[in-house]
C-alpha cells in the first residue's frame, strides 16, 4: 500500500469551553496561539501530520460553523473540511468520514487526532505512528495510543493492557477504564500496565466499518448502507438527515470499549492533551516563585505558583495570591483557584455567560 492511501482526521470542532475566558464559541481554544508560537494548536497540528501523510489526505473534522476559520487558517480547499451540521461527538462524525472517504479509497488507512494536543520530539512521534500505520496494515485491529502516566491524574482516561509480551512496543487492549478517583488512578500508576489515553487512533477504514456493524449497528446503518450517497451531489442533504437521526456518542463508548481487538502502542512521545488552563500553567516556563505569565508587563508580589494570562497592552499587578489561575481579557475576567479547576464548566452554568 502507498501513501497515497494514507490519511489522517483532524478533530476540531469542539467548543473549548474549559479554556473561558479566552476561548469562546465563536473562537474556540483549537483556532488560538495558547503557546506563543505564531501558530494556532489546529495549525500546529496540521504541519506535524503533513511530514507524514499526503497533505491533499488530511480532513479536518469540524462544526460547521468552523468552515470557514479551518480554511483562513489552513489555506485547504473546502473539500477536505468536513462538517458535521449538528455536534453529536466523536462517534458520528467519525463514521461520516470513513463512509466518504472509503467510497473513494477501499484501501483507505485513517490516522484519527483531536487538533488541541502539545506533541514534543516530533521525531520520536514520527517513528510512533509509522508502528501504528504498520500494525494496522498487518491486522484487523484498531489502534490506540497510549501515554506512559507520570502522576495519578484523575482527568484522564486510562488504557489497560496485557505487558505479557515485555518487550514489544505494541500490546493488546484488556479494556478502557474511564477517569478514575484519585485511588483508583494511584492504584494504575503502580500496577505498570496502564497508560493515559491520548485519543490518538489508527486503523483501516474497512476494518472500521466492519467494527460499526458489529459493534453500533444504528450507526453503521445510518452511515454505511448507502454510499453513493457520498461524493455526490446528495451529500450535504444526506449528513444533514443523518446526523439529525443519529445519537450522540463517543467513539470510545460505541467502538472501543465494546471491541476486542483494539492494540495499543505503548508511545514514547512527549504528549499533553491540552484540556485546562492548569495543562497549560504546567508546561509554561516558570519564575522563581513558580509562577508563570504571558508577557513582561505582568508584575506578582509576595505571590507563588500562579499563572496569569493577559492582553499584552494592559500592565498587570498582583499581590498575595498562591495557587491561582488568572486570565483577562478585554471583556472578561477570571481569577480561579487551582483546586477548583475542574469547576470551571460548573460555575459558568450560574452566570449569565454561555459557557463555551
Amino acid at each position: 500500500m502507498e501513501n497515497k492511501s494514507l490519511y489522517c482526521l483532524i478533530m476540531a470542532g469542539g467548543v473549548g469551553s474549559r479554556f473561558w475566558p479566552l476561548s469562546t464559541e465563536e473562537n474556540p481554544k483549537q483556532f488560538l496561539d495558547f503557546l506563543g508560537t505564531g501558530q494556532s494548536l489546529l495549525q500546529m497540528t496540521f504541519d506535524r501530520f503533513q511530514n507524514i501523510i499526503p497533505r491533499e489526505n488530511i480532513f479536518i473534522l469540524t462544526n460547521a460553523s468552523y468552515e470557514g476559520k479551518v480554511i483562513e487558517q489552513l489555506k485547504v480547499p473546502n473539500k477536505q473540511v468536513i462538517c458535521e451540521p449538528l455536534r453529536k461527538n466523536t462517534a458520528p462524525c467519525i463514521a461520516f468520514a470513513t463512509a466518504k472517504i472509503l467510497n473513494q479509497d477501499p484501501e483507505a488507512v485513517m490516522v484519527v487526532s483531536p487538533s488541541d494536543h502539545l506533541i514534543t520530539n516530533e521525531l520520536q512521534f514520527n517513528q510512533d505512528i509509522a508502528l501504528g500505520i504498520n500494525t494496522a496494515r498487518e491486522k484487523d485491529s484498531l489502534i490506540t495510543f497510549g501515554i506512559p502516566p507520570h502522576r495519578p491524574d484523575i482527568g484522564y482516561g486510562y488504557i489497560e493492557f496485557d505487558d505479557s509480551k515485555k518487550e514489544e512496543s505494541v500490546q493488546s487492549v484488556k479494556q478502557f477504564r474511564e477517569k478514575p478517583n484519585l485511588q483508583s488512578a494511584e492504584a494504575f500508576l503502580n500496577a505498570g500496565n496502564f497508560y493515559w489515553n491520548s485519543g490518538m487512533f489508527i486503523w483501516r477504514g474497512r476494518v472500521l466499518r466492519d467494527s460499526f456493524k458489529r459493534n453500533c449497528k444504528s450507526l453503521y446503518d445510518l452511515f454505511f448502507k448507502t454510499e453513493n450517497n457520498y461524493n455526490s451531489d446528495q451529500e450535504i442533504a444526506f449528513c444533514q438527515i443523518a446526523f439529525e437521526k443519529s445519537e450522540s456518542i463517543s467513539i470510545d463508548y460505541a467502538i472501543l470499549e465494546k471491541e476486542p481487538n483494539v492494540e495499543v502502542v505503548l508511545s514514547k512521545f512527549g504528549w499533553s492533551d491540552l484540556g485546562t488552563w492548569g495543562s497549560i500553567k504546567e508546561i509554561t516556563s516558570k519564575d522563581e516563585n513558580g509562577s508563570s505569565v504571558n508577557h513582561n508587563n505582568i508584575h506578582l508580589f509576595n505571590s507563588k505558583n500562579c499563572f496569569v494570562h493577559s492582553e499584552k497592552e494592559k500592565t498587570i499587578l498582583i499581590d498575595g495570591l498562591h495557587n491561582y489561575i488568572v486570565v483577562d481579557t478585554k471583556d472578561k475576567l477570571m481569577i480561579l483557584k487551582d483546586e477548583n479547576e475542574q469547576k470551571l464548566k460548573e460555575y459558568l452554568k450560574t452566570t449569565s455567560h454561555k459557557s463555551s
